[in-house]
């Protein structure tokens, strides 16, 4: 995708394909509708009373106005004036981008990010633009025998319309953020979608590997079996040993060109890139969706792209540990104890919850980068899905700062989190008479109980849990990877840089 800003010409002399102007509900136009309704001679007033009611994320498509450039003057709804918001233009934004690929258009110009918005600047809107243009041109081909090229989205262009010259550089600033975030994503949907016989532990190290050689600032490290045996990661080699794919434990580091004398932030994702949950079996309905369950490192990989593209000017260490959770001769049983990296013992009730067994040596492993804050992201209990669905990403932390950063960064960004309590009192429920913990506290608070176990491997750092497990794909007919928490990573690292 290419992104431009259109600050020449007035609006209803922009020459184009597709103009987006955002109209209210209450009948207000906004100045650019109202602009372009002047040049047409009333003609946006005159559907307004009878054809659109402008909801927030509709859309209504006018042709050849007159006086107008624009071959198409896409109306998109606002909802009410008052409750107009970042998350409402992020959906009229979405809307367009949509409109624009279903009607298989090359090119478009929005000028909804000129209309102010809540508290949002003009760069928050422009990275909206150009995040929902990469969401709806994202399209999964790799495993069709034939990959058709009129299935393909054409959309290849978009301006950003209705400013002055004094105000591009805000705008360019916003779009180059957005393009790069939707880089970010577009990377993790399209390895969350490839199925697990091909997106294996070594594939993953490969992208990482792809990518540190397509970008100066990153430097790469994958460590193997034998490796992570000389570093005691029992709890991590303990799920891995129940498939024939190896292990990859993967180190991407972004090192700025100017020194900075900040610590860095460090990225934990969880790569299981298939679990069948291994002796305690999962059902085989809905199991083939167990290929998502390394979107957490493919978020990590995402935000690492768009870390580099960015050129941050803060070291980002971005850290994955990945295998295959499988019953055979050689996995877990239930009963079992392993002993992680950090020396604690672990007894396994459930060979199911294995994330936490694979990010509690990964989290021990980066105390040597001596970060300012590790974020580890994982698709990792259905108890968060229970509790807040697919709306929602679960934060745990105990750090109330970090706690307000990332809540805010992800309204910023439209990638929402939801703040759920780590309270030592949950703690309890991991007592077993045969090692210093078990893995699983029962069915009560089931995803708190994982932020706890995890959290007795964080004591040297400031730390965060993301649980993506209801927000990291879709179901049904719309199966797929989501590309979350991508944006919420990249807007808090932009607010950190």
């Amino acid at each position: 995708m290419e992104f431009s800003t259109q600050t020449s010409a007035s609006v209803h002399q922009i020459k184009t394909a597709a103009l987006a102007v955002g109209i209210f509900s209450d009948g207000e136009l906004s100045p650019v509708a109202d602009m372009l309704d002047r040049a047409a001679n009333g003609a946006l007033r005159e559907v307004l009373k009878s054809e659109f009611q402008a909801k927030p994320g509709s859309h209504l498509v006018l042709r050849d106005l007159p006086g107008v450039s624009a071959r198409r003057v896409v109306l998109i709804g606002l909802g009410k004036q008052a409750e107009y918001q970042a998350q409402t233009h992020a959906m009229a934004e979405q809307a367009f981008a949509r409109y624009c690929v279903q009607a298989r258009i090359t090119e478009g110009v929005s000028t909804l990010a000129a209309l102010e918005c809540g508290q949002t600047s003009l760069a928050d809107r422009a990275r909206a633009l150009a995040v929902a243009a990469g969401q709806a041109t994202y399209h999964y081909d790799a495993t069709l025998s034939k990959a058709d090229a009129d299935t393909r989205p054409k959309l290849k262009k978009l301006a950003l319309g209705g400013i002055t010259r004094g105000q591009s550089a805000q705008a360019q600033k916003g779009l180059a953020q957005g393009h790069a975030v939707a880089n970010g994503m577009q990377l993790a949907r399209t390895l969350g979608d490839l199925p697990g016989n091909i997106c294996t532990p070594t594939y993953l190290a490969d992208t990482a590997r792809k990518l540190a050689r397509s970008h100066k600032s990153l430097g790469i490290q994958v460590l193997g079996p034998k490796q992570l045996e000389a570093l005691k990661m029992g709890a991590f080699l303990s799920v891995a040993k129940g498939s024939y794919e190896p292990p990859a434990f993967i180190v991407l580091r972004h090192t700025p060109s100017t020194k900075s004398k900040k610590a860095p932030i460090v990225l934990v994702g969880k790569g299981l890139t298939f679990d069948a949950g291994g002796i305690s079996l999962k059902p085989a309905a809905g199991m083939d969706e167990m290929k998502y369950d390394m979107c957490g490192a493919a978020s990590v990989l995402g935000t690492m792209q768009a870390v580099a593209e960015l050129a941050f000017d803060r070291e980002v260490i971005g850290v994955v540990a990945s295998c295959e959770n499988l019953p055979s001769g050689r996995a877990n049983k239930p009963g079992d104890v392993v002993t992680s990296m950090s020396g604690q013992t672990i007894e396994i009730l459930n060979t199911d919850a294995e994330g936490r067994l694979v990010l509690c040596d990964a989290l021990t492993y980066v105390e040597r980068f001596k970060p300012d804050t590790v974020i580890d992201i994982a698709t990792l209990t259905g108890a968060c899905v229970v509790a807040l669905g697919h709306v929602n990403t679960g934060l745990f932390t105990k750090d109330d700062e970090l706690a307000a950063q990332l809540l805010a960064a992800g309204k910023q960004a439209n990638d929402t989190a939801w703040r759920l309590p780590l309270e030592d009192a949950y703690q309890e429920q991991l007592r077993t008479n045969f090692a210093d913990m078990a893995n699983i506290g029962g069915p009560p608070a089931g995803s708190v109980t994982a932020a706890c176990f995890l959290s007795r491997y964080t004591g040297k750092y400031r730390w965060a849990h993301l649980d993506i497990a209801g927000t990291a794909w879709r179901s049904g007919k719309d199966k797929g990877a989501s590309g979350r928490p991508v944006p919420l990573l990249v807007q808090y690292l932009l607010n950190h840089a």
